[in-house]
């Protein structure tokens, strides 16, 4: 039996689709959304109905039939903690997402829209790895001050499938396996992954700065520079996520506009590049202390892998703590899928979501 999935990731001015039938994509489309199309919502919650109708018009237009669907995923929102793995978008989920969600964003979308239309059809609607995963140690929860507890954000969804797709490779499972793994995006995170659970976390605001994020500064400066009267909080927070790292420093955030200006010989740029390869590279190895040592396989992925000058650095440094395995792109798309799909097939059980 073959089964029809749907996944659903909205983004600040896109939703990307997909439609997977078992493994294999049929489409992947983003559909965007314009700045003054998004500028006329007061919240994201009243983005829902027109997010919605784009998806559908888009699937009936194009011949694409929604009875057809075994099941519908949607990209994890801001919810409290969860377990990695699927959850059921459930009535609780909803109300969650819609009137009380952790932090507005886009993504607390995606289980709206993708229970809307499972609904409509009588399947079932989940979510896969939120963002919100968080499987850490208590010991990894001590900050330093009682004031400030260590959570796990992180890009749970592409990383865990990644370290899947690596243990198969190795002919196990990535429960009997430990893994470290960096995701390489507009931030940057890197996870512990112990037999099956992510342990501990390098979160894009406490590690290796990225095109956009400053990730780790030093405290006492950060502090002066936040009562140095010059900037109001709302710029310092810009200053850490949104215009830190590769943007502060070079004025852009893509990193095919960096490597031009290295191959021109831009020396400056080639210091900042291989700064954030530098940072990424400590990350990997202040998390095989978690590990004790004992680390199977590291796994770079994310966008800016595919710049063989930066995965090149970070391998360079690490691969004496264990094998690398280079796996570039966001995958989100197919993680979403396959995920459902393992669902669908009984190879795993989804969680049913509750307050």
């Amino acid at each position: 039996m073959s089964y029809k999935v749907l996944a659903i990731n909205p983004g600040s001015t896109s939703t990307k689709i997909a439609l997977y039938e078992d493994e294999k994509e049929v489409f992947c489309k983003t559909l965007d959304h314009p700045v003054e199309e998004i500028e006329k919502y007061n919240s994201v919650a009243d983005q829902f109905d027109m997010r919605k109708e784009i998806v559908l018009s888009f699937l009936k237009e194009n011949g694409y039939e929604v009875n057809e669907l075994a099941a519908v995923v949607g990209r994890g929102g801001m919810l409290p903690s969860v377990k990695s793995g699927a959850y059921r978008v459930n009535a609780a989920m909803v109300a969650r997402l819609k009137n009380n969600p952790v932090v507005e964003h886009a993504s607390n979308l995606g289980a709206l829209i993708a229970y809307e239309i499972a609904n409509s059809i009588g399947a079932e609607a989940y979510i896969y790895d939120s963002v919100r995963v968080d499987e850490m140690n208590e010991i990894a929860r001590i900050s330093g001050m009682p004031d400030i507890i260590r959570t796990s954000t992180s890009h749970a969804l592409n990383t865990r499938a990644m370290a899947m797709k690596v243990a198969k490779k190795y002919g196990k499972k990535y429960t009997d396996m430990n893994f470290i793994v960096a995701h390489l995006g507009g931030g940057i995170s890197v996870n512990a992954h112990e037999k099956g659970r992510m342990v501990d976390v390098i979160a894009d605001d406490e590690g290796p700065f990225s095109p956009e994020r400053a990730g780790r500064v030093p405290c006492n400066d950060l502090i002066d520079l936040c009562y140095s009267g010059k900037f109001d909080k709302s710029t310092m927070k810009k200053k850490l996520r949104g215009n830190g790292g590769l943007k502060a420093y070079l004025n852009t955030v893509d990193a095919r506009e960096v490597l031009k200006m290295i191959d021109n010989g831009d020396g400056n740029a080639k210091l900042i590049y291989e700064a954030m390869a530098y940072q990424v590279a400590k990350g990997i190895g202040e998390l095989a202390t978690v590990l004790e040592g004992k680390v199977d396989s590291i796994v770079i992925t994310g966008g800016i892998a595919y710049s063989n000058l930066i995965t090149t650095w970070i391998k360079k440094r690490v691969e004496f703590i264990a094998p690398v395995e280079i796996m570039a792109g966001e995958n989100e798309m197919e993680s979403l899928s396959l995920g459902t799909l393992r669902v669908l097939r009984s190879e795993e059980e989804a969680i049913e979501y509750v307050e």
